[in-house]
């Protein structure tokens, strides 16, 4: 078992492919909040479009952790979170802009990318519940099975971070305003959809964490990391 040196996980050289990660992984986070506006229906089960997209962060949250560590992670769980909030602000500021007298398109703009402050919060905080619970599981089970049976981590990692970031979006946007069974319902649906999405990724995963690591010459174990999410400098 190869573990890097001591200061590895907190340099603050970061190589193209670790820029990459991250930029596909705040790609992929703001393209969901995007779409999730839009409903679909897929083998009869409805859904929100973000779930073809938001999966992939945390696929690529599992990879960040695996090769780089919580202490990287942690940081672009934040940039993510920090990004996002800089679109939501622009896209409210340019919803209260008056429009062109020739443009009719106000009402459909507002419907699309109009954000109610309960769905803001619940969106944000489901955000970072989940990311963390996903990076901290998969951290503190790679010491367990010292490096082994990856995909053990990055799918129990995966429904435990899944789930919460269901049961805290869901819960907070819409308790009081849908049948409790109901909201019991598209928790669960919504949670196994990105879980077994995450699994059919596994191969891809395996793929692209040995692929970086033999590259970056990087294996992180978080041995000494201090696991406080708001540690972002650390």
């Amino acid at each position: 078992m190869q573990l890097n040196p001591p200061d590895s996980a907190s340099t603050n050289r970061y190589s193209s492919r670790f820029v990459i990660i991250v930029a596909i992984f705040i790609t992929c986070l703001l393209t969901a909040n995007i779409t999730a506006v839009k409903l679909v229906e897929v083998f009869g089960l409805v859904l929100p479009a973000a779930v073809i997209i938001f999966p992939i962060s945390y696929i690529f949250g599992d990879i960040l952790t695996e090769v780089y560590g919580y202490r990287q992670a942690r940081r672009v769980i934040w940039l993510g979170f920090f990004c996002n909030l800089i679109a939501v602000v622009a896209i409210w500021v340019a919803g209260l802009l008056p429009p062109a007298g020739f443009w009719d398109g106000q009402a459909a703009y507002d419907r699309i990318l109009g954000y109610t402050p309960r769905i803001l919060v619940a969106s944000f905080l489901a955000y970072l519940v989940g990311e963390f619970a996903n990076s901290f599981v998969l951290a503190k089970l790679k010491i367990a099975t010292e490096g082994r049976w990856l995909w053990t981590r990055t799918i129990s990692s995966t429904l435990i971070g899944e789930g919460l970031d269901s049961l805290v979006f869901i819960t907070l946007a819409f308790a009081g305003t849908i049948p409790l069974a109901a909201l019991g319902a598209t928790i669960v649906t919504q949670w196994l959809f990105k879980s077994v999405y995450e699994v059919l990724a596994t191969p891809l995963t395996y793929w692209a964490v040995n692929a970086l690591k033999k590259r970056e010459g990087l294996d992180v174990y978080d041995y000494d990391t201090r696991f406080n999410p708001l540690l972002i400098g650390d």
